[in-house]
């Protein structure tokens, strides 16, 4: 893997295109980030106070190896930071909505049709469908910066969720002769673009912090035939509860 390769410039999604894609789920469980060493997880949504967002990341098994490949990859100093996976719908519907609110004030002219192609650009239309799911809901969606061993931010562009032409990920690369805070930006988002890339993850053009593996997105961007990961869930105590006895029921241990 070169770190530095340059980041190409990769299409919008085909928005009808990607929901059309079949889903074959595999059922792989969520698992919790947050004990690994390797990795720092940060909570953006829920240290800004989002309503029903949680205090820990969850994302597929697969998407969990992959991340630790993506720690090995990284130079020396350098540390992968998890900064969102799975969502609730709650937060899903929250994020939706706050940006179409902000973008219809900025544009008022804009019809819905448009407002839509714009918050899409950075949020998904929430959905649990198992046909057509927002990829934060099925745990195969990561959103992901870089820190160094002190846990200094390195200079990305922009913030995590910055809805701006600046946060598409091929942005510095278009740019002829870059200063020398252009060159560390643009070098610091190839060092992230080719480690996950390299890790079997697919990058959303219009966001340097946004990648995807086994779901629907992934699976356009990978031109495959289908994806592998649909709507999840964490799983309640509750649910937990009503497992273990249907189990022990089956087992003719509860009369």
């Amino acid at each position: 893997m070169n770190a530095n390769t340059a980041i190409p410039h990769n299409p919008e999604p085909d928005w009808h295109a990607v929901a059309a894609l079949p889903i074959v789920e595999c059922n792989q469980p969520l698992q919790a980030l947050g004990l690994n060493r390797a990795l720092t997880v940060h909570p953006a949504y829920y240290k800004l106070g989002v309503p029903n967002a949680i205090a820990e990341c969850y994302v597929r098994s697969e998407v969990f190896e992959r991340l630790l490949q993506v720690t090995k990859w990284l130079p020396a100093g350098i540390r992968l930071v998890v900064l969102d996976a799975w969502r609730p719908f709650g937060v899903q519907q929250y994020l939706y909505d706050s940006l179409w609110d902000a973008l219809r004030d900025y544009h008022p002219q804009a019809d819905t049709a448009q407002l839509e192609h714009l918050t899409r650009q950075f949020v998904s239309p929430p959905s649990t469908s198992r046909t057509a799911p927002s990829p934060h809901l099925t745990g195969g969606a990561v959103d992901v910066s870089l820190c160094d061993e002190d846990g200094r931010w390195l200079d990305m562009g922009t913030g995590f969720d910055e809805a701006s032409p600046l946060s598409a990920s091929h942005y510095f690369e278009q740019i002829e002769q870059p200063d020398e805070q252009q060159i560390r930006i643009r070098d610091n988002r190839r060092i992230l673009y080719n480690a996950m890339h390299a890790a079997g993850f697919s990058n959303l053009p219009s966001e340097w912090w946004h990648y995807d593996y086994g779901d629907q997105l992934w699976a356009w961007h990978k031109g495959l035939d289908a994806a592998i990961y649909g709507p999840s869930q964490v799983q309640s105590l509750d649910s937990l509860w009503r497992q273990q006895l249907e189990k022990q029921m089956q087992a003719g241990q509860v009369s």
